[in-house]
């Protein structure tokens, strides 16, 4: 049997994969690089996102690869699969390059990057999979680094947050692998596309196989993505992680979770809107449960975790309904909420670096920040006003709405009625935030107040005017999922 390989096709996997085995062989040669390693990462991040661009451009077709003669090809890149490919290489990237100024023992440095590249090759692998077997390999690629990445801050909080990201990622793994043995069992087949759904759905007893697999799969990647009620980690791994790493989880974990989902329901959408309903209960419920936490906590990274755990609930929202552009809205809700929240950990971790950890640990410290560092309170007013909905940031308003469209197609009211009453009380969760910034606070004699590292003030301030420039023309970024 013949396999067809294009590495051209492969080489937003195979650069971060590869660069993550060149970091460890530069470290033997060279030790105690420290921050050069998080340079060459960025560059080879970067690198690797110039070559999925092509699959971004206008009439691209699919890249296929790894094709069997006679079956499925087991790689393949769609439009949408290029967005998260893309957005998880350069989210990535700039997560690098924030955190090449941070002080760190130089001998974790080597062992950070090779972890940050090894988890995004797999988060821009799992979205092309289309065979259980890689999809799997692929998705804990993605998730088992960002343990270690989180334990290498070597605090006690740390190692809490990483304790629990690991214990949930083994009760992740074990819901997944149960859920592509069902799956296997009910199609006969290792492969996710749609006829081996048709084919298991024309018979009850394997339609009911099939229909458990799904839950199970759901469930498993409801862990990867802050899904209530398998979002116990988020705070903890967030609360504890280096800043940056909080933008990684926040960001390219969170691609690489949805990619996961997506290669799944790609093929469930043929058994109809009756298989996607529990989807629109935990989208409900996570909404729900982000928002109110979050509007009664004071710690500034635990808020942000409880956000992402909201956001999640929008992510999955349009995928409760097999109508046209649900996996559109989805991939664009996250793209868009993705952008907003690299830029709001940008400008936190600005001020960490700059003023000390201290200085964000709660609500009450960032009082007074838009006159000790203006560029960094607006880079994060106009992210949460993104993730919020609220002018100037009109393109998280276009977001919500473009999520919304699928559930009004679908005639999913109550799920519509749900989402909207979130929608509120996001807005006030996300304005604590930006009104504690522009409040009046006690000078702090302890307070450090350098000046900000260049390549942070250069990353806040170029995302800032990025974030601007497509808040005012959303079908910039919009554009690129038609």
């Amino acid at each position: 049997m013949s396999v067809t390989l294009d590495y051209a096709a492969l080489a937003p996997v195979l650069i971060p994969a590869l660069g993550a085995l060149l970091v460890l062989v530069v470290d033997v040669v060279r030790p105690r690089l420290g921050a050069a390693h998080w340079a060459l990462a960025a560059v080879l991040l970067f690198a690797g996102a110039a070559t999925a661009v092509p699959g971004l451009l206008p009439g691209a077709a699919e890249r296929r690869t790894m094709c069997l003669s006679g079956t499925s090809c087991l790689y393949v890149v769609d439009r949408l699969g290029a967005v998260i490919q893309v957005s998880a290489l350069v989210s990535a990237g700039i997560i690098a390059l924030l955190a090449l100024p941070v002080p760190a023992p130089r001998e974790r440095a080597p062992i950070s990057v090779a972890m940050l590249l090894a988890s995004t090759a797999g988060a821009t692998g799992v979205t092309a999979a289309r065979d259980l077997g890689s999809w799997l390999v692929l998705l804990e690629l993605a998730t088992l680094p960002t343990i270690a990445l989180v334990a290498l801050r070597a605090r006690r909080s740390a190692l809490d947050g990483a304790l629990t990201l690991l214990v949930t990622s083994l009760v992740s793994f074990a819901l997944l692998a149960m859920g592509a043995a069902l799956w296997f069992a009910a199609t006969g087949s290792p492969l996710l596309d749609g006829d081996a759904v048709l084919r298991a759905a024309a018979e009850p007893d394997t339609r009911r196989v099939l229909a458990l697999a799904v839950v199970v799969l759901v469930a498993g990647l409801g862990f990867k993505l802050s899904l209530v009620p398998f979002h116990a980690w988020t705070p903890e791994a967030y609360a504890g992680a280096s800043v940056p790493v909080g933008g990684f989880l926040a960001t390219t974990s969170k691609l690489a979770a949805l990619g996961a989902l997506l290669a799944v329901l790609r093929g469930v959408t043929a058994l109809g809107d009756g298989a996607l309903v529990a989807v629109g209960v935990v989208a409900a419920i996570t909404m729900t449960v982000g928002n109110v936490l979050a509007l009664r906590e004071r710690s500034t990274l635990r808020l942000l975790a409880w956000s992402t755990v909201a956001q999640a609930g929008w992510v999955v929202l349009p995928l409760a309904t097999v109508a046209p552009g649900a996996v559109k809205a989805a991939t664009g809700y996250l793209f868009v909420t993705s952008i907003a929240t690299l830029v709001v950990f940008a400008g936190v971790t600005l001020v960490a670096h700059a003023e000390g950890r201290g200085r964000i640990r709660d609500l009450a410290t960032l009082r007074g920040l838009f006159r000790r560092r203006p560029v960094a309170a607006l880079a994060i007013s106009l992210g949460l006003l993104t993730l919020a909905g609220l002018p100037p940031a009109v393109l998280g308003l276009v977001a919500k709405v473009l999520a919304l469209r699928p559930l009004v197609a679908g005639e999913l009211w109550w799920l519509a009625v749900v989402a909207a009453l979130n929608a509120m009380l996001g807005v006030a969760v996300y304005l604590r935030v930006v009104l504690a910034m522009a409040g009046s606070g006690a000078a702090d004699p302890d307070a450090v107040h350098d000046r900000p590292h260049p390549l942070h003030l250069a990353v806040v301030a170029l995302s800032l005017v990025a974030l601007a420039v497509i808040s005012l023309a959303p079908q910039l970024p919009l554009g690129l999922l038609d």
